[in-house]
């Protein structure tokens, strides 16, 4: 058994290595220029007015794209940090440049406000169908309950002038 262990130990480090290898090799990649320059392109919008990401405008003649772009570059190549380059993109061209709005003051209620009027939808259907479905307590619908011979005497003249009493109201 005692040969067993050493065994044992030596694959679990070899895998715990392995691991952090490919765990490296992932990370390496996720700071590179071109990486970031595609993550940054992806969460900008082009300007032009044609609603698209900046990184996947390809309207023919963008009048915007091209210079928006080098813009980004330059900015990647000048070592700006992801929230310095974002925010000098929306210092020139304005908030509608962002394609997400941030996370932060008023704009974090167009991320709460979908959710919560869905919510609010869902209940107020949910207690029309309750209300619906449940007679109310004040109004119980007996048939023991005496009737206004002037309303029966309407509904027998609204039958027999339909036709309802013969097949039913069908």
């Amino acid at each position: 058994m005692s040969a067993a262990r050493p065994r044992f130990t030596f694959w679990m480090r070899a895998l715990q290595a392995g691991a952090l290898g490919v765990a490296v090799c992932f990370s390496l990649g996720a700071t590179s220029a071109g990486s970031r320059f595609n993550d940054l392109s992806h969460r900008l919008m082009c300007t032009c007015g044609c609603a698209e990401i900046l990184g996947e405008c390809n309207h023919v003649g963008c009048p915007n794209s091209t210079g928006e772009l080098n813009e980004l570059r330059v900015g990647i190549n000048a070592g700006k940090s992801d929230n310095e380059i974002l925010t000098a993109f929306v210092s020139k061209y304005g908030a509608v440049v962002l394609a997400a709005p941030s996370k932060k003051g008023f704009d974090l209620v167009a991320w709460i406000a979908p959710f919560a009027v869905f919510a609010a939808a869902l209940l107020g259907t949910i207690l029309l169908v309750r209300r619906w479905a449940v007679p109310s307590a004040g109004k119980k619908q007996t048939e023991s309950q005496p009737s206004d011979p002037a309303m029966e005497a309407l509904k027998d003249k609204v039958r027999r002038e339909t036709d309802s009493g013969k097949d039913g109201g069908f």
